[in-house]
């Protein structure tokens, strides 16, 4: 299989106007479009795909964390922190336009995303940062893009993988966790496609 974007490369930054939060002082909102994205290839006997994005350089404790005249140590563990979980694509779709998904940020969370029709999305990473925030909190579904801490030290990688399942469907709700996603998607997959891009808001670490 294979995944590609009109918008970024493998291995290149994202456009600002696809994250989350862009350069401002030091961060602004921004316009938080999905990005283009097409793949094609899947194999005989795919009844559906599964649709992910995840940055793998989160860091794993908080205490550097946008905190001005300190930097979040490259050496730091990182973890996890999603960013899209869409399941049961239909079989026949195989490309999404840009802004297809998500087009704006939605303070607590969309609610009802857009998709393909049969489609169903999960619950982002946003859910838990923003937890507690009186004007941010709520549950974040769908896509919603990049914003990593602004004094990171290291640039962030967004893994964006395309999974062809032999399912029609997977028995999830709107609103699962990736362990969810995980967990229904074992045995199923045929085959899988990713695209990586990066993302910095540190000046000094240029993307």
């Amino acid at each position: 299989m294979q995944l590609r974007s009109d918008n970024f490369q493998h291995g290149t930054p994202i456009p600002p106007d696809l994250a989350f939060g862009k350069p401002g002082h030091p961060v602004a909102l921004s316009e938080n479009l999905s990005p283009h994205l097409a793949w094609k290839g899947a194999p005989d006997g795919t009844r559906s795909f599964v649709l992910t994005c995840i940055d793998t350089d989160v860091p794993s404790k908080p205490d550097d964390v946008n905190k001005e005249g300190r930097l979040v140590p490259a050496d730091l563990p990182r973890v996890e922190f999603v960013h899209w979980l869409m399941a049961n694509i239909p079989s026949e779709c195989g490309e999404l336009a840009e802004g297809a998904c998500s087009e704006e940020i939605t303070p607590r969370g969309k609610k009802q995303p857009y998709g393909p029709p049969g489609s169903v999305q999960g619950v982002n990473s946003y859910t838990d940062w923003f937890s507690g925030d009186v004007q941010m909190d709520g549950t974040y579904l769908g896509y919603d893009g990049p914003c990593p801490p602004w004094n990171d030290s290291l640039v962030h990688h967004y893994h964006f993988r395309v999974y062809a399942l032999d399912a029609p469907r997977l028995p999830l709700d709107q609103g699962f966790s990736l362990e969810e996603l995980r967990a229904a998607m074992a045995g199923h997959v045929l085959a899988q496609a990713e695209l990586t891009g990066t993302y910095s808001l540190n000046p000094s670490v240029p993307a």
